[in-house]
């Protein structure tokens, strides 16, 4: 592998840095997407039953916040309902506050993993270019007789090895492009699974006696 990549000169050294990059982003994204993390199943009952007599306790609020983005949009509703004189609408405007917080959250890193599965070919190939250019351009200075005086295997050598950039360029893309796609359908479940929470937790709110 070494030897690749030394025959494959400078070009390859950024695709390295765009797979290290794009590892080090899907590590990241897994761990932060985690559902215990977002949006865990039970939570949203739980948090009904807590609040169905009353108003929980400022700590208990606090703690609905860390535990989940879900918490925090749950907390968010919470902490507007305590307010005296509190309408729906403000209860709404709180949690779409804190949905669009959380929203950012999820989302973040995506625009990142998309990047590098799109620039990773073009990396790729122009590599590839400055090889073949290298490889011609020593080529055509080798004989007299222009290009037809190098050596037709010294040639297809360079060749296949101009060829690795493009290679590893989309080694590099498709993995990442997969990745992307599965945490973009994943952000968008847990968009709509928060979004559904709160349309749900803010009517349960209104119903609470004043």
């Amino acid at each position: 592998m070494l030897s690749i990549i030394q025959a494959a000169g400078w070009p390859i050294w950024p695709l390295l840095a765009c797979s290290v990059l794009a590892l080090a982003l899907v590590i990241e994204r897994f761990v932060a997407l985690k559902t215990a993390r977002v949006a865990p199943p039970k939570l949203l009952d739980e948090a009904i039953s807590v609040s169905s007599k009353g108003l929980p306790a400022p700590d208990t609020v606090n703690q609905l916040a860390q535990s989940s983005a879900l918490g925090e949009v749950l907390a968010a509703g919470l902490r507007a309902r305590a307010h005296p004189g509190a309408t729906d609408a403000d209860l709404r405007a709180a949690m779409e506050g804190a949905g669009r917080a959380a929203a950012h959250r999820l989302e973040k890193y995506l625009s990142a993993l998309a990047t590098i599965a799109s620039a990773a070919p073009l990396l790729g190939l122009l590599g590839t270019v400055v090889g073949m250019i290298e490889i011609f351009g020593s080529q055509a200075g080798s004989g007299a007789a222009g290009m037809g005086g190098g050596n037709p295997a010294q040639l297809a050598h360079g060749i296949s090895v101009a060829l690795y950039n493009t290679a590893f360029g989309l080694i590099v893309a498709i993995p990442a492009l997969i990745f992307w796609r599965y945490f973009r359908s994943r952000v968008d479940a847990y968009l709509l699974t928060l979004e559904l929470s709160a349309e749900q937790f803010v009517r349960h709110l209104a119903r609470l006696p004043r």
